[in-house]
């Protein structure tokens, strides 16, 4: 096993979304020794209030910008002394890149090639960890026993998943030709706390919570693999100390749940009557049947899946009991079929103020790899 790896200043991008604030904050805690910057441009499914556990620490700070802003990224890499990167910042989710493909590939692909040129470019960077998804493979067939393993082909089948194999592409290159020291990580679903509801289980809980349908695309048959947050959380914890770099390593786990059953499971915390809640509507485009991951490579580095389903899924049904407007309002995302609340050249700050950008000045931010002089990101 390799020697343990020990950072000093982290950048965490999409550090205010789901997975990275739990990240986030897990590290901010864990090592107070380390500086903790984390950075996000606050997109509808960001929020601040995520990283609560985090902002009060003397070793964190949050800078609100873009990725793709390239002379930004630059300042902040050289003014931080960055040395170690975890990319999470990414469109995620797979209805919404069927209806905006265009904006997945701007900001997966474009948005870590921004990244992965700043940190070629500025040098300090000992680490670089690319977090990627399980979709990449493709579906699993369905009468396979063994999971995909690192090594496996890439037959990604929608755009989104499509765009996070682009940017592996990128990592990869960067990693042989510049011998930027790159980690990828393909990982299972996700479910827990601080979670946007346009994901399945945070989607079923809030429509059970308000007594109304849950939908389920095509017949419910579709299995899926979840791993609660806090869990997830501790694998990039281990990946960051004990993962080598050039080195790709899959989080997962071997439990597979048909979303019809998950939906069943959300009815029996609610005493809901699934005959009469679920409600079946068309599917997707492409709808991958299952993915299975061999994690096996993980369990080598000391990591293994803590928390039971039943007990997840409880807690995080607490939460949103909790915490029914974290998201605001959040009834057009809880349609069966909804869409990406985007609109173009609008940018919403952390005080809840929109500001709206013409497409020159727009164009202008995005593109300071041409020695364009830019802004100091803003932070907080």
């Amino acid at each position: 096993m390799a020697a343990t790896y020990k950072p000093k200043n982290i950048l965490i991008t999409g550090a205010a979304g789901f997975i990275a604030s739990h990240v986030a904050n897990r590290l901010v805690c864990s090592y107070p020794q380390y500086k903790i910057v984390v950075l996000d441009k606050l997109d509808y499914c960001s929020n601040l209030n995520n990283l609560n556990p985090s902002r009060s620490s003397p070793n964190f700070k949050f800078v609100e910008d873009d990725i793709r802003s390239a002379g930004r990224i630059n300042h902040l890499l050289i003014t931080e002394s960055i040395d170690t990167v975890m990319h999470f910042a990414a469109q995620t989710h797979v209805d919404n890149s069927f209806g905006n493909s265009f904006e997945f590939t701007k900001n997966n692909i474009y948005g870590t090639h921004v990244l992965l040129d700043a940190c070629s470019v500025t040098g300090r960077v000992r680490r670089f960890i690319y977090v990627s998804t399980d979709g990449v493979y493709g579906e699993t067939d369905e009468d396979a026993t063994v999971g995909k393993h690192e090594g496996s082909q890439l037959l990604p089948t929608n755009p989104y998943s499509a765009t996070k194999a682009g940017a592996e592409m990128l990592v990869m290159a960067y990693g042989k030709s510049y011998g930027l020291p790159v980690i990828t990580t393909r990982g299972n679903n996700v479910y827990g706390p601080f979670q946007f509801p346009e994901k399945l289980i945070p989607k079923f809980i809030l429509l059970a919570m308000r007594g109304q349908p849950l939908p389920i695309y095509g017949d419910g048959s579709n299995a899926r693999s979840f791993l609660y947050c806090e869990d997830v959380a501790e694998a990039f914890d281990v990946i960051l100390h004990r993962g080598e770099v050039g080195h790709v390593y899959n989080i997962g786990t071997k439990i597979e749940r048909r979303v019809i059953d998950v939906a069943k499971d959300v009815c029996a915390l609610f005493s809901l009557d699934p005959d009469k809640v679920i409600r079946f509507v068309e599917n997707r485009p492409f709808n991958d049947q299952r993915y299975l991951l061999d994690y096996q490579k993980l369990k080598n580095l000391g990591w293994s899946e803590r928390t039971a389903w039943d007990d997840g899924l409880r807690k995080t049904m607490e939460w949103y009991m909790s915490h029914p407007d974290w998201w605001g309002d959040v009834s057009g995302t809880l349609l069966a079929h909804p869409q990406m609340p985007m609109m173009p050249g609008i940018e919403r700050h952390i005080d809840g103020s929109e500001e709206t950008k013409s497409m020159a000045s727009q164009s202008m931010a995005s593109n300071g790899q041409n020695g364009m002089v830019l802004p100091v990101p803003k932070t907080v």
